[in-house]
């Protein structure tokens, strides 16, 4: 009985376990156990199959415990599926709970762990679709316009590295920017900035998630990156007209005038190339421009409008002199200036009488075009027109000749160049207006007639073969040469044959040639001033024929021709002589003169002089040439 006692802890504590177990003391507790504890699978994977088997003994059954993924995971019979297709993004890591009981017991506690494998099938993204910043221009090269913690492109799958690429949307703009590296979008600046050139610029930023472009897969994400350009006050004023040299740099152009002497002028000075004018380098800023005379104003004979920098004579000059006057040229902010020469020489004048070089002058404008725009040359657009008149005290020009239209209220002068005086011009019409030139020294004027044609087109007719005006020109160029040529032979091959025939005319006054010419596309019916010129007097001789050709047997009279005498009344049209004959025995000489129309018929006129080879051979006692018309 005293054993019992000592027996009885041991024992009871073996009841006790095989009663929690259910197993007799001595023997091993039965459990569930699973296979495998830990798989790895792709995200984006569908997986059929089970993901692991159970052992369940007898008596027990497996159920999920809460820890278990929610939805994630289902028992069927002695093996685990998975209900859902991973993803990484979502939730990179699944858990199965398996609680295994005999009856209301829990027994046992298993897991199972699903690692979720990342896989490239995300897009980049960037926080935003387009991005705008204002870059000043005068912004140093080399500086960072947008650092890269603003541009970065977002990519959920962890393990992408993000590469980026610029793409130029504006024609240029990728030689101002470049990024830091290829997988740090900073911007930076590589190149000065222009305004004038590129006053807004946009970049296309690209990132992709795959070194290779073409590797497999491969996702990208694009964003528009739009700078625009502060302008900053880089440069001085220009005096117009200038030639770029480059965007920043204009060659200035320099002036040029002519006054007469003992004479001050009250309107501002006409001058060369234009009147006075400078703008601001800067025309995004566009500071008005002050002007002043800093040397060369000589007894202080020139005053200049600051506003304008229009010049005026202040007071005559009582010699010929040449100033060389440096004209300043000063933003109104006083931060930038330049200089430019006006030259401009006092010559003494005779009182000559201003003419034009052309009787007729060809422009054409847009339709459309607002006020103040200048017109064109025909013949040369889009070369601004220019109408000048001659003046033979000054050869090249003078200041003292104003300009202005007469009957054209659409059009007006300033200077030499013609600007429209309306923006309501009809399209396809032809304006014909008087533009009158005075001396404002000798008040005498002369006129000419402007042609402008309102047209979006050069108005000057093309030729219907298909050959374009550089091609005819060329070829009349040629054909020019050749004629010359020709001409050249003809005087020489008759100067050798009948050079002494032409001692009588030795002593002959040519008439004096007409100061101006006449525009090549246009040519205006004499006047009976004209016709008269051409008639010969009773105490002048013909002039001297210019092409002397041998012809000793004239041809008979066409009958019918009709005649075309010219005399001091007037003739039919213009006409000019092309030919002459050699003098027929009785002492004259045969000219054949053409109309304007060369295909006209052509009227041959004998002029029969006396002989004047010195020997009174074939003399004739009247002394008046005679006309026989043929």
């Amino acid at each position: 009985m005293g054993a019992w006692p000592q027996l009885w802890p041991p024992l009871a504590l073996a009841l006790l376990l095989t009663a929690l177990l259910g197993q007799p003391p001595g023997a091993e507790a039965q459990g569930c156990s699973v296979s495998p504890t830990l798989v790895e699978i792709e995200e984006n994977t569908n997986r059929s199959e089970p993901l692991a088997n159970l052992t369940i003994p007898d008596g027990q059954q497996v159920v999920l415990g809460p820890s278990t993924t929610a939805g994630a995971f289902r028992i069927a019979g002695t093996e685990l599926f998975l209900n859902v297709v991973p993803d990484y993004e979502a939730t990179p890591w699944l858990q199965a709970e398996l609680q295994c009981f005999r009856g209301s017991t829990l027994v046992t506690t298993l897991s199972v762990n699903v690692i979720v494998l990342d896989v490239n099938d995300n897009a980049p993204q960037f926080p935003f679709s387009n991005f705008t910043k204002s870059v000043d221009e005068d912004t140093k090269v080399n500086t960072t316009i947008i650092p890269e913690e603003e541009l970065e492109a977002h990519d959920d799958d962890q393990n992408d590295i993000l590469f980026y690429t610029l793409r130029e949307l504006t024609q240029g703009a990728s030689s101002f920017f470049s990024l830091a590296a290829e997988n740090r979008p900073a911007l930076k600046l590589t190149q000065t900035l222009d305004y004038d050139k590129f006053p807004n610029m946009a970049l296309e930023l690209l990132a992709r998630d795959t070194w290779e472009e073409n590797q497999q897969p491969s996702h990208t994400a694009t964003a528009t990156l739009v700078l625009t350009v502060v302008p900053s006050d880089l440069r001085p004023p220009w005096f117009l007209p200038c030639s770029f040299s480059d965007g920043h740099v204009c060659i200035q152009a320099q002036y040029y005038g002519a006054v007469p002497t003992g004479h001050t002028l009250s309107e501002p000075l006409v001058l060369r190339p234009g009147p006075i004018y400078a703008k601001d380098g800067d025309t995004a800023i566009g500071q008005r421009i002050i002007y002043s005379l800093l040397s060369g104003n000589q007894d202080d004979t020139f005053t200049i409008d600051e506003a304008s920098g229009n010049l005026t004579m202040a007071k005559s000059v009582p010699r010929p002199m040449t100033f060389l006057l440096v004209v300043k040229g000063e933003q109104e902010d006083l931060a930038r200036y330049s200089v430019t020469q006006v030259t401009v020489e006092a010559r003494a004048a005779t009182g000559s009488t201003p003419y034009f070089a052309q009787t007729l002058y060809r422009g054409i404008v847009a339709p459309g075009s607002t006020v103040g725009v200048a017109v064109q040359d025909a013949a040369a657009p889009p070369e601004p027109l220019r109408i000048q008149a001659q003046d033979d005290d000054f050869p090249d020009f003078n200041s003292a000749i104003t300009y202005r239209v007469t009957n054209c209220s659409e059009f007006r002068m300033d200077g030499e160049a013609l600007l429209t005086a309306s923006s309501e011009l009809p399209q396809d019409h032809v304006f014909y207006c008087e533009v009158e030139a005075k001396n404002m020294v000798t008040e005498s004027t002369a006129t000419t007639v402007v042609e402008i044609r309102v047209s979006v087109q050069n108005p000057l007719p093309t030729e219907p073969s298909g050959y374009s005006a550089r091609d005819m020109a060329a070829l009349g160029g040629t054909l020019g040469g050749l004629l010359l040529l020709a001409l050249v032979g003809l005087v020489f091959l008759s100067l050798k044959l009948y050079g002494h025939q032409l001692k009588c005319c030795a002593r002959k006054v040519l008439e004096p040639a007409p100061r101006g010419f006449d525009n090549q596309s246009f040519q205006s019916e004499p006047d009976e001033d004209d016709n008269a010129s051409l008639a010969p007097t009773p105490d002048a001789e013909p002039a001297p024929p210019s092409l002397p050709v041998a012809d000793p047997d004239p041809a008979p009279p066409r009958p019918g021709a009709p005649a075309a005498p010219v005399s001091a009344q007037g003739s039919p049209e213009a006409v000019r002589s092309i030919l002459t004959k050699e003098r027929r025995p009785e002492g004259g000489y045969k000219a054949v003169w053409f109309g304007e129309d060369i295909g006209a018929e052509a009227d041959v006129v004998v002029l029969n002089t006396p002989g004047m080879d010195g020997t009174g051979a074939d003399a004739d006692d009247d002394d008046d040439p005679e006309y026989t018309y043929i």
